[in-house]
């Protein structure tokens, strides 16, 4: 299991013990989807939209709010090896979601916040796990991987 450290770092939207035992369900579920058994450390950061537009001009040069961002300890797979191994409690990396943009895509997407929370943390995980989404082949693949896990969790499109 993941040591899931999750911070709230915005004050528009409640975050309830259970949006947060959801979000460290999701993690873990994800994981183990992907098959990796050992100890990791992920980092969860809630914000506003200001907040992610920051970050997201500053690191992907685009001024505006996003739902989700990733930034993944290790960026590639060791040459020769087609999977992460990982050491003991390594840090992952971090998820920082925009729960103010989670709330305006669940209602635009016309399901429940929590399945909206549920996707993006799972999309974010599958970013740290070296997953991608700029070709449509990738797309295709992590989109696929994503609905597999959020089934399992019973956060599927259109449920409440």
């Amino acid at each position: 299991m993941a040591n899931v450290a999750i911070s709230n770092l915005q004050k528009k939207i409640d975050v309830t013990q259970s949006l947060e035992e959801l979000m460290t369900k999701a993690v873990n579920i994800t994981l183990s989807a992907q098959r990796i058994s050992k100890n990791v450390e992920v980092s969860i950061a809630l914000v506003d939209d200001d907040y992610i537009q920051k970050l997201n001009k500053k690191y992907r040069g685009l001024d505006a709010p996003t739902d989700v961002l990733s930034f993944a300890m290790r960026e590639t797979v060791p040459e020769g090896n087609d999977s992460f191994e990982y050491f003991e409690e390594e840090l992952l990396g971090d998820v920082v979601i925009s729960l103010e943009r989670a709330r305006v895509q669940a209602v635009e997407y016309g399901h429940s916040f929590e399945r909206e929370t549920g996707f993006l943390v799972v999309h974010g995980m599958l970013h740290l796990l070296g997953y991608d989404h700029e070709v449509d082949e990738e797309k295709n693949v992590m989109r696929q991987k994503e609905e597999e896990i959020l089934k399992t969790m019973d956060l599927t499109r259109g449920m409440d």
